[in-house]
């Protein structure tokens, strides 16, 4: 179950890495790239898995893995949930030839930014 977690985690920044590096690389003219939301819905998928094995881990080896801090979770997921959305709008407008607002485009990189930080910084 470990090294199910640690392949989770490890695809978990890879997803950061594809919003947040597409996101740098297209700074000076914003869009909003396919891959970043597929970065997204990876993060989505791997967050929630590690929410289901997380408990189950902590149950069999309190000492080892701490307690949820389901607040924390909580708000990462809302905002994981918003940088999907918004890079679904973003990829669509793309795909439809249309501008992307540099609003939106800041959104998608600029929250998974603000999620790493959380996940890393709150404790």
């Amino acid at each position: 179950m470990t090294i199910l977690l640690n392949i989770l985690v490890f695809l978990h920044v890879v997803g950061a890495a594809m919003i947040v590096g597409y996101w740098i690389a297209t700074m000076r003219t914003p869009t909003v790239h396919p891959r970043q939301r597929d970065g997204a819905f990876l993060q989505l998928l791997t967050g929630i898995a590690m929410m289901g094995i997380l408990p189950v881990l902590h149950n069999q080896d309190p000492a080892h893995f701490e307690e949820l801090n389901y607040v924390k979770l909580g708000i990462k997921f809302v905002i994981a949930v918003v940088v999907a959305a918004l890079a679904i709008i973003g990829t669509r407008k793309v795909k439809n030839g249309q501008p992307v607002s540099t609003g939106l485009a800041h959104s998608v990189g600029g929250l998974a930014l603000v999620n790493i930080a959380i996940a890393t910084i709150w404790q």
